[in-house]
């Protein structure tokens, strides 16, 4: 089957195809055919070798975390009925014709939502509604979603203006804003100008009484003059790094300090039910990824060069045609 290998840590250029041989499910184990792979920023980080101390990679690896597609085989133990039924996966690889995933790491696709929906929420999804009930984001307070056009980044917005809080969406372009105001922000600014945490704050009324910061390093430690007085800061940004918000600072004002990827992944049973709640909710028509660009699986670097350069609006996949 076809596949993109990493042979070395490196940039975009390392992304290479390859033929490898067809997976095999084990015990408790599918093997679904791929049709959309899911494609996240961490990607690109871990291809140059950041991170091995939470997400180990050993070489060579198969990049991604799983996708959607058709179960075409099962392992011993799990139930043949899965067979033929579209599903989205968790799996430690992702782009791939086809990949093995654990069955408890298996969700059905709903009627009525296509693969690549459910190929965008694999992670972002699980990842927006996780912060989305840490945050507990209230009717009428203000909420500022830094990153606001990334994949997780638009469906924060989204699930805030659904619990009917007032949106502040934080981003680098037109286009990105453009998009972040069609899926509810009320507000939107540009983290690129050094007024822009002044012009939070005078739109909210002092702050807002939670930040999502998806951008993580200097941008994302510097959000933290943007909540309010006892306001809460979930930080999930690694684009250049993690933040570092003053522990001495927030606790003085009272904010309370998420940092959800350093405390650890949460465990499979609760990835499977926020995945499960997720696609529901896209099904019914209450959450919708924003996938505005796709490339075939051959292309991936390109996908990556995107992301690192920032010039992506919402969410990326790689189609494969499973």
């Amino acid at each position: 089957m076809r596949a993109i290998e990493v042979a070395s840590f490196g940039g975009p250029e390392v992304l290479s195809l390859a033929e490898l041989p067809e997976p095999v499910a084990g015990p408790g184990q599918v093997v679904v055919d791929v049709a959309a792979a899911d494609v996240i920023f961490l990607d690109t980080l871990l291809r140059g070798g950041w991170g091995q101390d939470f997400f180990p990679r050993t070489l060579p690896y198969v990049p991604g975390g799983g996708g959607a597609g058709t179960v075409v085989q099962v392992g011993d133990g799990v139930d043949p009925a899965w067979i033929g039924r579209r599903v989205a996966a968790r799996a430690g690889t992702g782009y791939a014709e086809r990949i093995v995933a654990d069955v408890e790491e298996v969700v059905p696709v709903p009627d009525g939502l296509d693969v690549e929906a459910a190929a965008a929420l694999v992670h972002d999804g699980v990842t927006a509604l996780r912060f989305d009930r840490l945050g507990a984001p209230d009717k009428g307070e203000w909420v500022l979603v830094l990153a606001a056009a990334g994949g997780a980044g638009t469906l924060l917005v989204q699930l805030a203006a659904d619990a009917g809080a007032r949106v502040v969406a934080a981003a680098s372009s037109d286009a990105k804003r453009a998009l972040a105001r069609e899926l509810g922000a009320e507000i939107t600014v540009d983290y690129t100008r050094p007024d822009w945490i002044g012009r939070v704050r005078a739109a909210t009324g002092g702050g807002a009484a939670l930040v999502y910061d998806g951008a993580g390093g200097a941008l994302g430690t510097a959000a933290v003059d943007a909540v309010a007085d006892g306001g809460r800061y979930v930080t999930y940004g690694t684009a250049e790094g993690f933040a570092a918000p003053d522990a001495t600072a927030t606790a003085r004002r009272g904010v309370r300090v998420f940092t959800p990827l350093r405390d650890g992944r949460p465990d499979r049973t609760t990835v499977r039910e926020l995945l499960g709640l997720v696609l529901h909710r896209a099904a019914q028509g209450r959450l919708r990824p924003a996938v505005t660009a796709t490339y075939p699986l051959e292309r991936a670097a390109d996908a990556h060069r995107a992301l690192a350069s920032r010039t992506s609006v919402g969410k990326s996949l790689l189609l494969l045609g499973g």
